[in-house]
């Protein structure tokens, strides 16, 4: 073959069969891939300081609270002040829906043989219920704003949202990447539900519910994080409508729950920071499959 037979390196197709392929292009990871749960745990810190520790937040959540709590809608399904009520819309239900929501965890975990990620899903559920505990005890208010003796008392952040943002998360470890999607979508409606609820009866602020969703956001960024990697037979179909119908939905509970009867504004303000946690939960959960798929 002469020199001017030979093919130049310019008419070589980079495709062509038998050619190497040349170096892909190392896209460098962002922030929020690289410490999903640092970013929450700051989150959950910022509303702290903020909404608590600033007599600017005292005042605006503070402002939220008029009137009694049985003007709430969903006063009506909390039931008698000593007997049994919906899950999480009574005190007395909290305990037993953890109880039962993380022996159900458990027996998904045994059914689908996955035990690190059973025991990751548990700890999820633990830290998150127990770092509420341990903030509520820990964190102060101070009372900044000259409140009422009710409006002084420390809620921060609201054990019955991490009830929930726990053992919705902890399910999403747990399922298989077929029904994790639905999962996902289901607790974000009681999320929403239950935060737009809580607020509405005046046992916790806005960010109350804010705080519980980041923390358990944060332990289950890095539990996600500490799991080895799954390899999934085939390709995984997934919904991409899904997120957008979880959101409606959420926001639907969310304004649901947060109707009160002496207000019309006061309780959008409810819906959205209950919406919000819904949010937190989806974008923790989609974090956590983009990291996966990649």
């Amino acid at each position: 073959m002469t020199q001017q037979d030979r093919p130049s390196l310019s008419t070589i197709r980079p495709d062509a069969p038998g050619r190497a392929p040349g170096p892909s292009r190392t896209i460098r990871p962002s922030l929020t891939s690289r410490a999903p749960a640092l970013l929450f745990l700051l989150g959950f810190t910022a509303v702290y300081l903020i909404a608590v520790a600033t007599r600017f937040g005292q005042l605006a959540e503070n402002s939220l609270i008029k009137g009694f709590a049985d003007s709430a809608w969903v006063f009506q399904w909390t039931g008698p002040s000593d007997g049994w009520g919906p899950p999480l819309l009574m005190h007395n239900s909290a305990m037993p829906t953890l109880a039962a929501g993380t022996v159900l965890i458990a027996a998904v975990a045994l059914a689908r043989r996955c035990w690190w990620h059973g025991f990751a899903a548990i700890s999820v559920v633990v830290a998150t219920v127990g770092g509420t505990e341990a903030f509520r005890a820990v964190l102060p208010r101070p009372d900044l704003a000259g409140a009422t003796e009710g409006l002084t008392e420390a809620s921060f952040p609201s054990g019955h949202v991490a009830i929930v943002a726990g053992l919705t998360l902890g399910a999403v470890l747990v399922t298989s990447p077929r029904v994790r999607p639905y999962v996902a979508a289901a607790g974000m409606l009681w999320l929403a539900f239950t935060a737009a609820a809580v607020q509405a009866l005046y046992w916790h602020r806005p960010s109350d519910a804010l705080g519980a969703t980041l923390l358990a956001c944060a332990c289950y960024s890095l539990a996600a994080r500490l799991l080895p990697p799954t390899t999934a037979a085939g390709p995984k179909r997934r919904p991409r409508a899904l997120p957008a119908i979880a959101l409606v939905l959420s926001a639907a509970g969310a304004l649901a729950a947060s109707a009160r009867e002496d207000s019309a504004t006061r309780p959008l303000a409810f819906a959205a920071a209950a919406l919000l946690c819904s949010a937190l939960v989806l974008i923790a959960v989609a974090d956590r499959d983009q990291r996966r798929a990649a």
